[in-house]
């Protein structure tokens, strides 16, 4: 098997910038009196490659990709109506790993960990602790799928799945691959975009190797993510390797609010022949007042979208909702 040089991906999430004065450094920007990140950094450690920190523009407090990763003051603020489990997972959540909210589809947390810690996350506050399963612990939740045959359609999540090592990843798509009734194997991630040295020879193999149709879910908020020829060689082995390429955004206030924003974001995405698939409202999470975005403004702007993109290029805009079977189609 060909194996891929020079930059070990192992090695770069080993060194993530976690200090927030670092990044600061990094960024050339001076401590702000208005925007702090001790209480924040402390509850949800600041975690984020430092690939991405070199897409951040210098001296910008205002920089899109700093927005998503700065644990900023706001964070401190107690907000009615914001929640430590905005969509009622740990009511979803039969056995360890294992997420099972919607009909003919399961998720598995396979892995704990992410590249990169995006503020406005809607698993922030989860036990990841009870939901990181030991072997023994995964044929419990591998029987659960194996039992109903409804489930069709298994989706990779955590955590970031490929935060996961090759080995532990090509023995969960075996163990998958024996369940008959399943047809679809989705991943969600975010290490192609943060980490694409995370793609390697070995990783595309190990989901080509797979029965299962394959589909790559990035997440992927703002045009300016998708800089440099590394993201590109890591898209096209995903895709060339049969995977189906698709993104969702959150519209994040500040970050991508606007109509310029979302459209540079999907004709950028559309280059790496990445499909936009949904836009979906921030979840209303403990501590993410500052990224609210209101249902009013996000129709606008998609309906402003739709004057100006082909159809297949606008995702839709929807909003999860706990208890219902799929997610709220909003626009």
């Amino acid at each position: 098997m060909q194996t891929d040089r020079p930059e070990k991906w192992q090695q770069i999430l080993a060194d993530l910038v976690t200090d927030p004065k670092e990044l600061l450094q990094i960024l050339d920007l001076q401590p702000h009196p208005g925007i702090t990140a001790e209480n924040g950094a402390r509850r949800f450690p600041l975690r984020v490659p430092r690939p991405f920190t070199s897409r951040m523009r210098k001296g910008d407090w205002n920089d899109p990709l700093l927005r998503q990763v700065w644990p900023f003051k706001e964070e401190d603020e107690p907000v009615a109506g914001l929640s430590t489990d905005p969509l009622a997972e740990s009511q979803y959540n039969p056995r360890p790993g294992i997420l099972h909210k919607y009909p003919g589809r399961a998720l598995l947390n396979a892995a704990p960990h992410c590249a990169v810690h995006c503020r406005y996350c809607f698993r922030r506050h989860f036990d990841y602790a009870a939901n990181t399963p030991s072997r023994r612990q995964w044929q419990l939740s591998l029987d659960y799928i194996r039992d109903d045959d409804s489930i069709q359609e298994v989706i990779l999540s955590g955590g970031d799945p490929f935060s996961a090592p090759d080995r532990q990843l090509a023995w969960l798509l075996r163990e998958l691959d024996a369940i008959q009734h399943l047809q679809t194997l989705r991943i969600h991630t975010r290490f192609p975009l943060m980490i694409p040295q995370r793609v390697t020879t070995s990783l595309v193999d190990t989901i080509s190797a797979s029965r299962l149709q394959s589909i790559v879910v990035l997440h992927c908020n703002h045009a300016n993510e998708l800089v440099g020829e590394d993201i590109a060689t890591a898209l096209a082995k995903l895709r060339v390797g049969g995977s189906v390429l698709l993104n969702q955004a959150v519209i994040l206030a500040g970050v991508n609010d606007s109509t310029a924003a979302q459209i540079a974001l999907n004709r950028a995405l559309f280059i790496y022949n990445v499909l936009p698939y949904y836009l979906h409202m921030p979840d209303p999470v403990a501590a993410t007042r500052h990224f609210q975005v209101s249902e009013t403004k996000a129709k606008a702007i998609v309906t402003a979208m739709r004057t100006r993109l082909p159809g297949y290029l606008v995702p839709r805009l929807v909003r999860e909702i706990p208890g219902a079977d799929a997610k709220t189609l909003l626009a």
